[in-house]
């Protein structure tokens, strides 16, 4: 899958629900099978939990006003509400332990799957390409790339059920009363909507600090990697700074990140707490006309209460998918990177009884710099020890490296040749 739309190309919101869409479906298709059965209890659970605020209200209307007011209800009506409400609770319970499970099952099998990937890019690139990048940085692509790049998958589930009770909880809601519906309901589509800003304005913030995460690991990596070259250099505090700068960054980001969603969050307190009071107030004036019994009522609020924290969840799951999009593109961009020749394969085989042989090889640090070892025949016996002396500069260790295969990808000319061993 490729997300042909970067984040400066993105034009209007449709692109971008384009492309958040394309980037999900493609985690989805990997493991598609472990991700349906997470989808199929998301959908239990959403009827499930409609159905327990149906419950409650027929509990109400048929076991606890009728013994307030005649003193005595039948054992068979008290029995049945009381099987009502342990059995969907106990199908809801089921619904939840298959939705979490297996959705937890679909995003660390994603992971291990780009995880496996990249990886096997690595093994399959040869030393020359590795030179060329820090073993920090190779390690965040495949660690905590590959770990954030599937975060937003274990919140879609649940953000599908909650997509599921606001159509079925709609109708149902309107059929109990369509004043008291009209208030519910109305307010699904503003807190949707403040999701959809609240993803937006931190989209910038959480692509940006992933990938200052990945410096950052990168660089604690080479710090711990050169522990020894760092204090017998003295260079621990230029080292320390160093790191610090990088942790500002990351830090910084997040907390931009965090504010805004402290304001966000604080509103999606508020507005669901006003709503419940007009609920409340317009329900009364609603029973105490008859239109509504109390057990309708109470399951209008019961049922509002319950919507209110899955809808909070897709705002979550909204503000994931920026992070794991940037995770993505620094995996993909070590995955979809052409293998390299290996200019171990066009080592010839020196003469029997040589290990190293070298045909008039030449080599320069920069391409248009000078030579620091130019047109060298060089013959190397097989179980003999040969020292290598010079100036400091002279191309000793650049000669020594091409001897091991480690510089041979910058050898412009000549014929290095292996030998058949000892």
């Amino acid at each position: 899958m490729e997300v042909e739309e970067g984040e400066g190309e993105i034009t209007g919101r449709f692109g971008r629900v384009r492309r958040n869409g394309k980037f999900i479906f493609s985690m989805i298709r990997i493991h598609p099978r472990l991700f349906s059965l997470a989808i199929v209890g998301a959908g239990v659970f959403a009827i499930s939990t409609i159905a327990s605020s149906i419950a409650i209200g027929w509990m109400i209307d048929n076991v606890i006003l009728p013994r307030f007011d005649g003193g005595e209800v039948a054992i068979g009506t008290f029995l049945t509400g009381v099987g009502l409400i342990i059995g969907i609770g106990l199908v809801r319970a089921a619904a939840v332990v298959v939705r979490r499970g297996y959705a937890s099952m679909t995003q660390w099998r994603v992971a291990q799957t780009y995880t496996n990937q990249v990886v096997d890019e690595y093994v399959r690139q040869p030393i020359s390409w590795h030179n060329r990048r820090s073993d920090g940085d190779l390690l965040a692509r495949a660690g905590v790339d590959s770990e954030a790049s599937v975060s937003v998958l274990a919140p879609i589930p649940f953000a599908t059920s909650t997509v599921i009770m606001i159509a079925v909880s709609t109708v149902w809601l309107l059929i109990i009363d369509i004043p008291v519906g009209l208030v519910a309901v109305i307010v699904f589509p503003l807190l949707i909507f403040t999701n959809v800003v609240y993803e937006h304005s931190v989209s910038a913030h959480f692509t940006r600090a992933q990938g200052q995460l990945g410096d950052f690991s990168a660089g604690v990596h080479e710090s711990f990697e050169g522990v020894q070259l760092v204090k017998a250099y003295g260079a621990e505090q230029r080292e320390t700074d160093r790191l610090a700068v990088l942790a500002d960054k990351v830090r910084d980001s997040r907390v931009k990140a965090i504010r805004l969603r402290s304001w966000f969050e604080a509103l999606l307190e508020v507005i669901p707490s006003l709503t419940n009071i007009l609920l409340v107030v317009i329900g009364a004036m609603r029973v105490a006309s008859g239109d509504v019994t109390v057990g309708e009522f109470t399951s209008v609020i019961f049922l509002f209460t319950l919507l209110v924290f899955p809808l909070r969840l897709i705002g979550y799951a909204l503000s994931e998918v920026p992070r794991s999009i940037a995770a993505w593109r620094r995996i993909q961009e070590i995955v979809n990177d052409p293998i390299r020749p290996d200019p171990a394969e066009r080592i010839g085989r020196a003469a029997s009884g040589r290990s190293v042989e070298f045909v008039d090889v030449s080599f320069a640090h920069e391409a248009d710099g000078p030579p620091t070892v130019n047109n060298v025949d060089l013959a190397l016996d097989t179980g003999t020890v040969t020292a290598l002396v010079g100036p400091t500069g002279s191309g000793k260790s650049t000669l020594a490296s091409a001897g091991t295969r480690r510089k041979l990808h910058r050898f412009p000319g000549g014929v290095p040749r292996g030998g058949h061993g000892p």
